[in-house]
């Protein structure tokens, strides 16, 4: 295995900068992992993939506005939010973060805020500077008051007031995610309402997509690279709603390479039988070929960044030649790509 087996050629104008109109516009590509076939959809007709004996299972993480614009002086800064360790201390990132020192000042919103940099951390694979912000008031409600949407890298414009509810799942409900799980972002109150009036089961999971999704594979030998750890939280009716579906011959649907992952990571197979363990933590599974699955039978990913562990992931799912092959067809067909982009459908 090279890194050079997760590239594939992109055309820039492909990348999506802005969401479709309306939500179910996307496009959905199908892949047959039985017949090795590709074919063409729309998102609007996801559902007649479903049985009613499957269960669907959806990430409800909520983005935080954790995108803030402060100064240094006359220096802009742009800085963004990544974790919070206790109270008003908070890990970020920062452009330019050279000009991130012990003791600078940086202010927002026009000086109703500050902060000072305390001190540089290493954390796992990035570094990071800890801020204290100097507040007395709730901070989180201060910070979501003035913070904006964190777009991600690839989408080369400044978010707007719109992207506070198109970049945010319309079943969002647990704030603490930096990025958005990109593959619900289809779905619509009304969809999900038919989903279940043909009997197929919903439940949630939840994990906080952190910055290390962004993050390429940089090893010769992808196989050495050190995952990022992202929090979640599997619970324990979910895991039995999804036990349940798997009893009764019903396909696991796992929308999104974050419910995956939470799947991946919970689940036991003992004596043949099927388990799925309830329980809230930290995982840095790494999935890549060859990877036996043992919860998800479909999943429900968008397109993903070349030499990314996401599109390892698919990869390993879908099998290379045939995952490498419907995304050179989708670039044929001007599918448009990543976040704010279409679909497609393993199953």
């Amino acid at each position: 295995m090279k890194i050079e087996d997760f590239d594939y050629y992109l055309p820039k104008d492909l990348i999506a900068q802005f969401p479709a109109k309306n939500r179910e516009d996307a496009r959905l590509l199908i892949i047959n992992r039985k017949t090795r076939k590709i074919s063409h959809s729309g998102f609007k007709n996801f559902k007649d993939w479903l049985c009613p004996e499957d269960i669907l299972v959806l990430n409800d993480a909520k983005v935080k506005p954790a995108r803030l614009i402060g100064n240094i002086g006359s220096v802009c800064v742009d800085v963004l939010l990544v974790e919070r360790k206790k109270k008003n201390f908070y890990f970020v990132k920062a452009k330019p973060m050279k000009k991130l020192k012990p003791g600078v000042k940086i202010t927002f919103a026009s000086g109703s805020i500050s902060a000072l940099v305390r001190e540089f951390e290493s954390i796992e694979y990035k570094s990071m500077a800890l801020l204290e912000f100097q507040i007395q008031e709730d901070v989180e409600d201060k910070l979501n008051q003035i913070g904006i949407m964190p777009l991600p890298p690839y989408i080369k414009r400044q978010a707007r007031k719109d992207d506070n509810f198109r970049y945010q799942t319309v079943y969002a409900r647990a704030s603490g995610a930096i990025a958005c799980p990109t593959a619900g972002l289809h779905f619509t109150l009304p969809i999900l309402k038919d989903i279940e009036n043909k009997d197929t089961k919903i439940t949630f999971v939840n994990l906080n997509v952190g910055l290390g999704t962004f993050l390429p594979v940089k090893e010769i030998d992808p196989r050495k690279h050190k995952m990022h750890k992202e929090h979640f939280n599997l619970q324990k009716q979910a895991a039995l709603s999804i036990e349940n579906a798997r009893k009764h011959k019903g396909r696991i649907c796992a929308v999104g390479t974050t419910v995956c992952r939470v799947l991946e990571a919970c689940a036991q197979i003992n004596a043949g039988q099927f388990r799925l363990v309830p329980q809230q933590g930290e995982t840095d599974l790494f999935i890549y070929s060859p990877y036996q699955f043992k919860a998800v039978d479909m999943l429900l990913t968008n397109f993903h960044f070349p030499r990314t562990t996401l599109l390892m992931l698919v990869y390993a799912f879908a099998g290379r030649e045939l995952a490498l092959k419907a995304y050179q067809e989708a670039v044929k067909k001007k599918y448009r790509f990543y976040s704010y982009g279409d679909c497609m459908l393993i199953i």
